[in-house]
């Protein structure tokens, strides 16, 4: 302590700093503000998986200080008297050109050509079995959510068909067939249903919406993708104080993962340049634990699957 600190004031009765007041009322229960991010989507949404790189960085670095809560959107139940005007998109061909245009603008690979061949007739199919795999194996839904994402935008699959859709669920170790089977009953779609009722009382018409609220459901709505700094500056607001990043874990670890990650997604978390990507990923990986691919002219890694 310092001579001030020792100071003692007759008057007061105060041995140390005397400027507080006599009497005041303390509360030694420390409670942390309760945050709660959802996060409405859809499986079959360009511009969410667009947004991944950005949404990856903002979990992985402040996921700590909120809930992360997922809600399936319904963006498409069906063609019948589909439109949307504001991206042109009146039939499943229109998709084609729209996904395009997000691909090459986000870097995120997306082929589209599948909306001319075979077209996606609902996301509703890929959204059930996203809620079977939340209420039976709470954590793989993530997974699953990221490989169904992979499917359709990257390599083509239809997502809407359930051959597909148990060949994913198969990826993640479980039981593809029961899934499946078990998404199409009426029970998943209550639950289906639940996740609509919810996103549309935060308001939410538009994907991707991420919705931050405390305690008292008070906070803000960020409306379509948008920058790191966006979400890092709406959390702050919500939360009332500054902000304390965690690490971001290695890519020897992000690559155990399993799925794909492509350069866009890398350059993203370790804030590197296109160009520096092939010596950062030789730098980080031992070799042959890693295969390295291009899709639509866009660099990815993934694990070897036949580590030397």
């Amino acid at each position: 302590m310092s001579n001030e600190s020792m100071m003692c004031d007759l008057e007061t009765g105060v041995c140390g700093v005397n400027e507080e007041e006599a009497m005041q009322e303390i509360n030694l229960n420390h409670v942390e503000k309760r945050i709660t991010l959802y996060y409405a989507t859809d499986p079959i949404c360009s511009h969410c998986w667009a947004l991944e790189p950005v949404l990856h960085r903002f979990v992985e670095e402040y996921g700590h200080y909120f809930t992360l809560q997922v809600k399936m959107g319904g963006l498409l139940a069906n063609w019948n008297g589909f439109s949307d005007g504001a991206n042109g998109i009146q039939k499943p061909s229109d998709v084609a050109e729209h996904c395009k245009e997000v691909g090459e603008h986000s870097r995120m690979p997306i082929d589209g050509s599948l909306w001319h061949d075979n077209p996606i007739l609902s996301s509703y199919p890929p959204s059930r079995v996203f809620k079977v795999i939340q209420s039976t194996h709470p954590g793989k839904e993530h997974d699953f959510l990221r490989r169904a994402r992979e499917a359709v935008f990257a390599f083509n699959r239809n997502i809407g068909e359930d051959d597909v859709l148990t060949d994913i669920v198969n990826q993640l170790g479980l039981n593809g067939k029961e899934v499946v089977e078990a998404a199409a009953q009426q029970s998943a779609q209550e639950l289906l249903e639940e996740d609509f009722e919810r996103v549309a009382s935060l308001g939410v018409r538009g994907f991707p919406s991420i919705v931050i609220v405390n305690e008292e459901n008070q906070g803000l709505k960020i409306v379509g993708a948008r920058s790191l700094e966006t979400y890092v500056q709406a959390l702050q607001q919500v939360l009332g104080g500054d902000l304390k990043p965690k690490p971001i874990t290695s890519l020897e670890q992000k690559i155990d993962k399993g799925h794909l990650l492509f350069s866009r997604e890398m350059e993203v978390m370790y804030n590197l340049e296109k160009t520096d990507i092939e010596s950062y990923v030789k730098s980080e990986l031992a070799e042959h634990t890693y295969r390295m691919g291009h899709i639509l002219n866009e660099m990815y890694i993934e694990m070897s699957l036949d580590p030397v």
